[in-house]
């Protein structure tokens, strides 16, 4: 009986043993589980949150990419224009030149007698009169007209109903004497190719003088010269 109870104490005893490894081998294989489902939630968590953060990167990358071609859009709207001649800046055109421009004179009374010289541009054309007398010539010899006024006035805009006017005083001595002429020949500066020649009526040409143009025939009248 000793025997048998020996046996069973002994095999009882390696059982539990055996029960008792089972358990703890499966307690580390859940554990280890446990472990490797947090270790991969953890990574799935990080990627995400990688992913996101990349996604908001970009999206303030584009946003400052916007705002800086926006500056540069609003950067290329500011020319630098050219000089009106009061100060000014406006934006640069077609320059304008006599074959550009309608032209017809009036004889005036006032100042004692002169020439308004009136300019429009043909059809279709928008130009610009600089900021500089016109050049009146007279006969062949040459005789150009000088300033009626101090300074040159602002440039002119021709075109959308605006017209332009400049004063000519052919005579300004007191003597005797002069060339005698009919025309006067008009150019935009004195390096136009296509000068006009303007029909006025018998003249007497002697030291003659310009106003600069003006878009009011009122303020185109030459007041100046020795009979002044």
């Amino acid at each position: 009986m000793l025997i048998n109870r020996s046996r069973i104490r002994t095999f009882a005893g390696a059982s539990l043993l055996v029960t008792a490894a089972m358990f703890a081998t499966a307690c580390q294989n859940s554990d280890d589980t446990s472990s490797g489902s947090g270790d991969s939630s953890a990574s799935a968590e990080a990627t995400a949150k990688a992913s996101t953060g990349a996604d908001t990167g970009k999206e303030a990358g584009s946003g400052s990419s916007g705002g800086s071609s926006g500056a540069k859009g609003e950067g290329s709207q500011e020319g630098s224009g050219a000089d009106t001649g009061n100060g000014e800046r406006g934006k640069v055109g077609q320059a304008c030149g006599a074959n550009d421009i309608s032209w017809s004179t009036r004889n005036e009374s006032q100042a004692g007698g002169y020439i308004l010289v009136i300019a429009k541009a043909k059809p279709g054309i928008t130009c610009t009169l600089p900021a500089a007398l016109p050049t009146v010539a007279f006969g062949s010899d040459g005789t150009e007209a000088g300033p009626a006024e101090q300074a040159v006035g602002p440039a002119i805009t021709l075109g959308r109903g605006t017209t332009a006017y400049a004063g000519v005083n052919p005579k300004t001595t007191k003597e005797n004497g002069g060339k005698e002429l009919d025309s006067i020949i008009v150019g935009i500066g004195d390096e136009d190719p296509n000068p006009v020649s303007l029909p006025v009526g018998t003249i007497t040409v002697d030291e003659p003088i310009v106003t600069n143009w003006h878009t009011s025939a009122a303020d185109a009248v030459p007041f100046g010269g020795t009979d002044q």
